[in-house]
Formats: C-alpha cells, sequence, structure tokens
C-alpha cells in the first residue's frame, strides 16, 4: 500500500476509534480496495464492521436495497446511487458508519474528467 493511502486510512481508523463508531464500506467499482485498505492496518477490527463488495446492479439491489429506481433514472455511477449504498450498509450493518463509492469503469477513472462519488453515511 502506498504511503498516502497507508495515511489516509489509519485517518479514517483514528477519526472513528477517537468517536467510538464501527465503519461499514458499499464499494462498487473499486472492488473491496477500500476495506482491503483499511484491514490491512494492524488492530483495525476494532474499527471495521464489514465490506460490501456490490460491482453489479443485481448486488446493489440484492446486498444493500438500493432501489431500483435509483438505478433506472440516475445509473449506477451517480451520486444518488452512492448515496443509496451507503444508506443500504448502514441498515445492514452493526456500524454507525457507512462509506460507498460509485465510479466510472477503470478505464474511466485513469481519465483526468473521470469523477467518482463517494458518499459516507452516519446513523
Amino acid at each position: 500500500m502506498s504511503k498516502e493511502l497507508r495515511i489516509a486510512a489509519t485517518a479514517v481508523l483514528d477519526a472513528c476509534r477517537a468517536r467510538g463508531l464501527k465503519l461499514a464500506t458499499a464499494e462498487s467499482c473499486t472492488g473491496g480496495l477500500v476495506a482491503g485498505a483499511l484491514t490491512e492496518i494492524a488492530g483495525s477490527s476494532d474499527v471495521v464492521d464489514r465490506g460490501f463488495v456490490t460491482y453489479s446492479n443485481a448486488a446493489k439491489l440484492q446486498m444493500l436495497g438500493v432501489p431500483a429506481d435509483t438505478l433506472r433514472e440516475h445509473g449506477a455511477v451517480s451520486a444518488e446511487t452512492a448515496q443509496a449504498m451507503a444508506r443500504g450498509a448502514l441498515a445492514r450493518a452493526g456500524a454507525a458508519n457507512a462509506l460507498s463509492d460509485s465510479t466510472a469503469d477503470a478505464l474511466s477513472r485513469s481519465r483526468r474528467d473521470s469523477c467518482p462519488f463517494i458518499c459516507a453515511s452516519l446513523r
């Protein structure tokens, strides 16, 4: 893991610890990399509750309860879908925080004009 990523992951874990919060992740295009970065840090189990990898729309519907209307009207790569993913993770996890991502596919992510949507949700 890069130094920058380790610093960011540690900051997230420390912020949750300071508030006594558990965290769940709901990932799409990152395919579990966010949860992986967090859990690579020793002792992260006191913060990380679980992670959902919901790459397909079917997984978003089934695992997180993302409304079909949200996917149909806004698409999988949208702030609305990221918000619904975070809310779904929060409802299904024993966590007070949920972090979700929705972004363009891997090829688009390498372009400067790609725009990721990241959403945090608090209970």
